[in-house]
C-alpha cells in the first residue's frame, strides 16, 4: 500500500527523473489510496521542481532538462487538479483569474499556484500563458472575479503587469478586484510601484495572502491596506 511519505518521495523522484509517466502513476495511485493531495503537490512535486530549479541555477542541468522536469510535474498535478474541488458557481472565496502575462510563455509555477488556490476554496479561471492584457481584464469582468493574479518571469514582460493595473483602473475595477503579482524578477517594490494589491513570493505565499485578503470578504471588495508581507515555486525565475 502506498503511504503518504512514499507517494511524496515518488513524486519528487518522478520530477527529478523527468518522467511524466511516473508522475501520472504516482498521482493515480495517490487518488486510489485517498492520500492528502495538497501535501503530495507541496512536498512531492513542488519540492522536486524546487531542487531542479536549484540545479539549473547552479548550471548542473540545461534548459531541456528543466523543461522536461516541468512537464513531468505538470503531468502529475494535472491528474490531481480535478479532485481538489472548484465550485463552479464561485460560492466559496470567489473567482480568481490567473495567468502568465502577455509576452511570457512560462507556466509551471502559475499552474501550481492555480491548483493550490483551487484547493483553498477559490473558483479558479486559469487563462494560460502569454495572455493579452485586454483579455485578462475582459475575463475579470465577464467572470465576476474577486481577484486576478499575473506571473512574469522576464523583466521585459513585467511592464505588462503595469499595463494591467492601468487598464483595471480605466475599467473602474481597482478597489473592487484584488490584484496579485508574482514571478522571478517581481518584487514588493515593483508591486508597490505599479499599484498592485498583493505581491506573492511563491504559490504557498499567494494562497496565504489571498485567503487573508479575501477569506472573510468574498464580495469582490479589495481590502484596505492589503498586507505586503505563482516561476519555479521558489521564485528563482527558472520555471517555464
Amino acid at each position: 500500500m502506498l503511504t503518504q511519505e512514499d507517494a511524496e518521495r515518488a513524486a519528487r523522484k518522478a520530477v527529478m527523473n523527468y518522467s511524466a509517466a511516473a508522475a501520472r502513476d504516482v498521482s493515480e495511485r495517490a487518488l486510489a489510496g485517498g492520500l492528502d493531495l495538497i501535501s503530495l503537490i507541496t512536498n512531492g512535486y513542488t519540492a522536486g521542481i524546487k531542487e531542479i530549479g536549484r540545479q539549473y541555477d547552479r548550471r548542473e542541468i540545461m534548459l531541456p532538462q528543466l523543461m522536461a522536469a516541468g512537464s513531468a510535474m505538470k503531468a502529475g498535478v494535472d491528474i490531481l487538479t480535478p479532485h481538489l474541488g472548484n465550485p463552479s458557481d464561485g460560492s466559496m472565496l470567489g473567482r480568481f483569474v490567473i495567468c502568465t502575462i502577455e509576452g511570457d510563455i512560462h507556466s509551471i509555477g502559475k499552474d501550481i499556484c492555480a491548483a493550490l488556490l483551487q484547493a483553498a476554496g477559490f473558483s479558479v479561471v486559469n487563462l494560460g500563458r502569454d495572455v493579452r492584457v485586454k483579455f485578462i481584464v475582459d475575463a475579470v469582468e465577464d467572470d465576476g472575479a474577486v481577484a486576478v493574479g499575473t506571473s512574469a518571469l522576464m523583466t521585459s514582460t513585467m511592464v505588462n503587469q503595469r499595463r494591467l493595473e492601468e487598464m483595471m483602473a480605466d475599467r473602474g475595477l481597482k478597489g473592487k478586484v484584488v490584484t496579485n503579482v508574482g514571478g522571478g524578477p517581481v518584487t514588493q517594490d515593483w508591486a508597490d510601484e505599479i499599484g498592485a494589491d498583493v505581491f506573492s513570493e511563491n504559490a504557498e505565499d499567494c494562497v496565504r495572502k489571498m485567503r487573508a485578503a479575501l477569506g472573510e470578504k468574498g464580495n469582490g471588495a479589495a481590502p484596505a491596506g492589503t498586507p505586503s508581507d505563482e516561476n519555479v515555486i521558489n521564485n528563482s525565475g527558472t520555471t517555464h
